[in-house]
């Protein structure tokens, strides 16, 4: 069987990563029969599945996961108070979020201009359960309130660039002044690979590879590999733009605990801090769902920690090199335009 795939809009070359393969001794994984999150039949007769194991002994979670859906991070005001959507309301909030999709790629709010509707992944389902936020912990499914410190941060950023668009710098700025989506706009962390991880627009595939005494986390946006060592070493002193990984097993499920971060990830439009605590957990629902958790504690932003769940269902594709372009050409534009704009404003007094 052949892959045939074409590259997506940032892409400048496409490798495979089947060589990651050569680090993972694979046994007992259940076959792929496609990827839709189903609720399982263990679940349905009131038995907890058991995934199959490794070479090791330890619960295969080896493979393509995408976790593409319509349900919200946050609980939209609309469903204050309502945990769960009936069929009709998911089915409609569906159709919702694609018609709010389809407008913003016709018309941008920055008047630039988008990627038509081929480039995305297509988040047009709700999950399994119909919970209307991904968050479940605090209950009302939405984020909790920045710190006082933490709101004077993003107060004091909006102020500085009102005006300015999206990916520009501030007026006289550098790459440090792109504002929170900068670190995607150099192809340092992908805007839904976190971590944590959380669905949008497109590339929203994550590869596990599991060795004797190890885990890759492997995503797909921004080719971010992270090696998770599970033999109980403590973390060390080294901080890394995706923080320092360390995992153990609880049972069916991986646990993945990560601190020291070099500063703030893509996540949450970059509010995070390097105090940040990322607490992981990944576990088999059944042969084609994965079970994704995390929690997120940062004193230095929110007044309390908090956590969503998500369902990513097995990929029968699989995951090519997103080879970003590294703001080799794509912030000579962008400071260049910046300059340009700058000049043209001094010259007009405006």
């Amino acid at each position: 069987m052949s892959h045939r795939y074409l590259p997506s809009p940032f892409i400048l070359s496409v490798a495979s990563v089947a060589w990651l393969g050569l680090l993972v001794p694979v046994a007992g994984q259940a076959p792929a029969a496609g990827t839709s999150a189903k609720t399982p039949a263990a679940a349905r007769a009131g038995k907890a599945y058991k995934a199959p194991r490794t070479v090791d002994g330890q619960p295969d979670l080896q493979g393509v996961w995408n976790y593409a859906t319509a349900t919200p991070l946050e609980r939209p005001g609309e469903y204050a108070g309502k945990q769960v959507l009936t069929e009709e309301e998911a089915t409609e909030y569906a159709e919702k979020d694609a018609a709010r999709f389809l407008n913003n790629l016709t018309k941008p709010a920055d008047g630039v201009g988008n990627y038509n509707e081929f480039w995305y992944d297509g988040n047009k389902k709700v999950i399994d359960s119909k919970r209307t936020s991904l968050i479940t912990d605090p209950s009302d499914g939405r984020i909790p309130a920045l710190t006082p410190t933490a709101q004077q941060r993003v107060d004091a950023i909006a102020a500085s660039r009102q005006g300015t668009g999206a990916h520009e710098p501030t007026p006289g700025g550098w790459v440090e002044e792109l504002g929170p989506g900068g670190l995607q706009v150099r192809c340092i962390m992908g805007f839904n690979s976190g971590p944590p991880m959380t669905p949008a627009a497109y590339n929203q595939n994550v590869q596990l590879f599991q060795s004797p005494g190890y885990v890759v986390i492997l995503n797909e946006m921004i080719h971010n590999a992270r090696i998770v060592p599970l033999d109980g070493r403590p973390h060390g002193a080294v901080r890394q733009w995706a923080g320092e990984s360390r995992g153990h097993w609880e049972g069916e499920t991986l646990v993945v605990d990560t601190t020291n971060f070099l500063r703030e990830t893509a996540f949450n439009n970059g509010r995070t801090t390097a105090g940040l605590h990322l607490t992981e957990r990944f576990r088999r629902v059944d042969a084609d769902t994965l079970s994704y958790e995390f929690t997120v504690e940062d004193p230095n932003t929110w007044t309390r920690p908090w956590t969503a769940e998500m369902p990513m269902a097995r990929s029968e594709q699989p995951m090519y090199e997103y080879a970003c372009h590294e703001g080799n050409y794509g912030l000579t534009g962008i400071l260049a335009g910046a300059r340009a704009k700058e000049q043209a404003a001094a010259e007009t007094g405006r």
